[in-house]
């Protein structure tokens, strides 16, 4: 038995052929839909995706296609033949310019975010970031930010979980829109409960007050900076952040979310 320098001289060593059987193996087997299920055949176009083309093309590709006229500013649905933005953002307008989300949180696309924030699958973070930029390239009149920054986590939820499943979700978004990532643009200073549990909007903007606080003018001042979260319900969080780095001197905030809720679920 290897003891001592030669354990570790051949344990590390072992790491690239480890690496290379992880990879092959992802290149050659064909994986499990994390949708439906179903097979997901590699391709040269898509090898290593986690949901089948034909889930890709209905869950989200079909979404964005036949999802009608949305709020510009807050991404919520519209009435028939409108346009522009919605009652809620005239009558109180939101800190952030612009919204893109991917999808709707409804079934079975919740469950995929249920299963990166809580479950531990981290894997999912590429599929729905990806789906995001996607979304992006796809909405009229997107503007490209010149940085994103993920929605934080106060330091107790962070340790608890492990991760912020924002800033998985903002790594391959990044990559996809080529653009930088700045993970300590702000920080979260006040530990918040779930707003969910909060009744109203008023009742959410008021738990959220304060909880964000800025670092490193050189960041934000004069940039359009895109905000990343999973899930955006009643926008409060959203608002709040963006709200504070237009005091910093933001020039245009973009929200880009996985998800949307129906406003009868706010």
């Amino acid at each position: 038995m290897r003891t001592g320098p030669a354990r570790d001289f051949f344990h590390h060593a072992a790491l690239p052929l480890r690496r290379m059987v992880t990879l092959a193996g992802a290149w050659l087997l064909p994986g499990e839909c994390v949708l439906c299920g179903g097979l997901v055949e590699h391709s040269t176009a898509g090898g290593g995706r986690l949901a089948c083309a034909a889930c890709q093309r209905y869950y989200i590709g079909e979404w964005l296609a036949t999802a009608g006229a949305r709020c510009r500013q807050c991404a919520t649905p519209l009435p028939l033949a409108a346009s522009g933005l919605c009652a809620d953002c005239l009558r109180r307008p939101p800190a952030f310019d612009m919204t893109v989300a991917a999808a709707p949180y409804a079934l079975p696309l919740d469950r995929l975010v249920l299963q990166l924030k809580f479950g531990g699958r981290l894997a999912l973070a590429r599929l729905l970031g990806e789906a995001m930029a996607d979304a992006a390239l796809a909405t009229p009149g997107f503007i490209q930010p010149d940085i994103l920054c993920p929605v934080p986590l106060g330091p107790r939820r962070l340790v608890e979980r492990g991760y912020n499943q924002a800033l998985e979700m903002a790594r391959p978004l990044a990559r996809r829109l080529a653009l930088p990532l700045q993970a300590r643009m702000a920080v979260r200073v006040k530990e918040t409960l779930a707003l969910s549990r909060a009744a109203t909007p008023a009742e959410r903007r008021a738990h959220i007050a304060g909880a964000f606080a800025a670092q490193q003018r050189e960041w934000i001042e004069g940039r359009h900076i895109g905000l990343v979260d999973d899930v955006m319900t009643s926008g409060a969080t959203m608002n709040e952040l963006a709200s504070l780095l237009k005091r910093y001197g933001a020039a245009r905030i973009t929200c880009l979310v996985f998800a949307r809720t129906s406003p009868h679920n706010v």
